[in-house]
């Protein structure tokens, strides 16, 4: 499945901008919520390992998520309800430990069958669903690392796949506000890091999003404002979906204003 690997990629371009921070450097604050460089390792390693466990059966999965879900239901804000099963791993142990769990669960799923349904703490879904989640979350939450630590990420074109998550996730962005999904979808045609254009749904003049595939999936993932990118929108419809857009489960997040996360400098 070469969203397995793509997922490792992933994964590695953020282990090689770690690989010799200092242990100081992880206590830094993102600009995503204040989280520190130490929470967005323990977050990805985390739900990595609960999506290995799901590829071993329902019942692993269940097992492995109880707590996790004990301390959710109990209120407790998604970057609590880590602590526990971190047991107090952190800086460059952490960093370690997720290292080493990324590599095993893009070898589990590179050997899974895409098509297999997979229990989640959301609706099932498939694993190579599933994998790509996995990719989108370390691309989306290492690009607060990399705009921390003033770098620019080197981008391939496995963001097609995090771009595709983001046209399929179109209805859902209004759905989860409670808000009527307009039709027809937008025409999407956005240009990979290669110079590949791709393009979905049925080509129209009037309501079209055009541009970077990486500045994209930038908006979907809400990792940057539509307003400072250089993306090509024409339409009403086109515009409400790219001023909310999510591609990721959980309540609606409200995306970053103008300016408020950028690459610093290094």
């Amino acid at each position: 499945m070469q969203q397995a690997e793509d997922f490792r990629a992933e994964s590695r371009a953020l282990a090689a901008i770690l690989e010799d921070l200092p242990e100081a450097e992880f206590r830094r604050a993102t600009q995503f919520k204040g989280w520190t460089i130490d929470h967005v390792l323990g977050h990805l390693h985390l739900f990595n390992a609960a999506a290995e466990a799901a590829l071993q059966g329902d019942e692993a999965f269940a097992a492995f998520i109880a707590p996790v879900l004990r301390h959710m239901q109990a209120g407790k804000p998604i970057l609590d309800c880590q602590f526990p099963w971190l047991n107090g791993l952190s800086g460059r142990a952490l960093f370690e430990a997720w290292r080493l769990g990324a590599e095993s669960c893009a070898d589990a799923f590179a050997k899974a069958d895409p098509k297999q349904r997979l229990k989640w703490i959301g609706p099932d879904m498939s694993a190579l669903s599933s994998v790509t989640a996995r990719q989108m979350e370390t691309w989306a939450h290492g690009q607060e690392v990399f705009d921390l630590l003033g770098l620019e990420r080197p981008e391939q074109d496995r963001i097609r796949n995090i771009a595709h998550l983001g046209v399929a996730t179109y209805a859902w962005s209004f759905r989860n506000r409670g808000l009527a999904v307009p039709e027809p979808a937008p025409y999407v045609q956005l240009t990979g890091p290669s110079g590949a254009v791709w393009d979905w749904n049925a080509p129209q003049d009037r309501e079209f999003v055009k541009g970077s595939a990486v500045e994209f999936a930038q908006v979907v993932t809400q990792v940057r404002s539509i307003a400072d990118s250089g993306l090509q929108l024409s339409g009403e419809t086109a515009a409400s979906w790219m001023n909310i857009a999510q591609c990721f489960a959980g309540p609606p997040e409200t995306p970053p204003g103008k300016g408020i996360r950028y690459k610093t400098e290094a």
